[in-house]
């Protein structure tokens, strides 16, 4: 009953607030999800399509309030290889097969996994997707003319000042409604939304994906729809971990994962690509008071309705607004007080932060900056913990303290020599800890090596065979 009406109170945050900062959200997906759309190598109502799709079910079903999922370009970046090789239905197919993986995976609460993703790799996740997002204007704004810098000068400056007339109304959109009645009423030859792709001409359409479904597409598909799920849960997993920090509210990712893995199935069979979180936009929405689930909810809606609706008015926006908007994102995005702590933090920790960032910003992949990330975090801690290992000796004794694993067990056996006894020897374990079959044959090893200068050993500190 209480999961109940939590769940509720969700949906009845402020909802004028809501429905402003989920249309924010919605002006900073158009631009980005008609670009990832080209990079998957499909037309841009596939992307757009799958976006209104996801936003609207994940507001129902996923686990994190005011979180913005649609087509990302991650998720892009996997699936362009597919659509080369095997066409767009193949995609579908993948997306299906992705999304029931995502849903099992929240099934089994396997969301648990994120704890060891350290904060220096979430914040050079969040760091690295800023330089994404700010690059991916660059194609735009390098050939935008003179007119073009000037509207993203303009909507720059309407962006940072409007704030300071009113805050009723999200500067975004003051942003985007203004150039775009200036450019149309003085003619001002600038490029705009419709120049970017095929806009979608009607509702997308419930069907099977048109594909044998037999055992050869199971071969074709399922590395990608791996790829596509790991990557989708990843990035949304990670994206939700920084709501909750700004929000300093809770989620559910089990819930979150469950959700984006339905969300996924219907976009599939929507005709839309799989997507995710995308960071970029869920922190403009939480900047502009986005909380509940009905910001979500709104960003899909109201893509639908300017898409559908309203796509010649929304054809007539300038690109240059829409890359104002995001240049705004990627500035929020970053997180700069990072930077400030370089100096302060340890330097293992900025190494893996940095890493996670180039790794990502010259990959353009998310999830090898963050598996690099995640892997040097591992080495750094594990090498840190080997170095805390000491073996005293004592006359014939040898009192072990500290973890015994695979990265110290060549310090524990070459802790030991032979050589340097007459009389039987003694290993206290007492205050030691034995992890692995590793750090177990390096003790079969030790009292190997007593065993052949005819030395027996007595090992205190085991119970059952196993350390204390």
């Amino acid at each position: 009953m209480n999961s109940s009406r939590h769940y509720l109170r969700q949906w009845q945050e402020k909802p004028v607030r809501e429905v402003l900062a989920g249309a924010v959200a919605t002006f900073a997906l158009i631009p980005e999800v008609i670009a990832f759309s080209f990079t998957a190598g499909v037309d841009p109502q596939v992307g757009l399509f799958a976006s209104f799709v996801i936003s609207i079910v994940i507001a129902v079903f996923g686990g994190r309030p005011a979180m913005i999922s649609a087509a990302a370009g991650s998720v892009a970046l996997v699936a362009a290889p597919l659509v080369r090789e095997h066409g767009v239905e193949y995609l579908f197919a993948a997306g299906l097969l992705a999304g029931a993986m995502q849903l099992v995976f929240g099934l089994l609460r396997l969301s648990s996994l994120m704890r060891y993703v350290s904060s220096s790799v979430r914040t050079g996740f969040v760091n690295a997707l800023a330089i994404l997002i700010f690059s991916a204007q660059l194609p735009h704004i390098l050939n935008a003319g003179a007119m073009g810098y000037g509207v993203i000068a303009a909507g720059l400056a309407i962006i940072y000042l409007a704030p300071r007339l009113t805050t009723r109304i999200p500067a975004p959109l003051i942003c985007v409604v203004v150039l775009t009645a200036l450019c149309v009423a003085l003619d001002i030859d600038v490029a705009r939304v419709a120049d970017l792709g095929k806009l979608p001409q009607g509702l997308p359409i419930l069907a099977l994906p048109e594909v044998p479904f037999d055992l050869g597409l199971l071969r074709v598909i399922f590395l990608p729809a791996l790829a596509i799920a790991m990557v989708g849960l990843l990035e949304s997993l990670m994206t939700a971990s920084v709501v909750d920090d700004q929000t300093a509210t809770p989620s559910g990712k089990d819930a979150e994962a469950r959700g984006l893995g339905l969300a996924n199935i219907a976009a599939s069979l929507f005709g839309g690509i799989a997507g995710c979180g995308m960071i970029g936009q869920t922190v403009s929405n939480v900047k502009y008071g986005g909380r509940g689930r009905l910001s979500t909810l709104a960003a899909g809606g109201i893509l639908l309705l300017l898409m559908v609706a309203m796509k010649d008015v929304v054809s007539q926006v300038p690109v240059g607004a829409l890359v104002a908007i995001m240049i705004m994102v990627s500035i929020d995005t970053l997180d700069w007080a990072s930077l400030r702590r370089l100096r302060g933090n340890p330097g293992l920790s900025n190494v893996v932060m940095l890493a996670t960032v180039a790794v990502t910003v010259i990959s353009h992949n998310l999830s090898l900056g963050v598996l690099v990330g995640v892997l040097l975090s591992g080495i750094f801690f594990a090498a840190k913990v080997a170095g805390m290992q000491r073996v005293t000796r004592q006359g014939d004794t040898y009192v072990v303290e500290g973890q015994v694993f695979f990265a110290s067990s060549d310090a524990f056996i070459d802790a030991f020599d032979p050589r340097d006894h007459e009389e039987p020897v003694t290993i206290d374990l007492t205050r030691a800890t034995l992890w692995d079959i590793t750090a177990a044959a390096a003790l079969d090893k030790v009292t190997g090596r007593f065993a052949q200068h005819g030395l027996p050993v007595h090992v205190v500190g085991m119970a059952g065979g196993l350390p204390r």
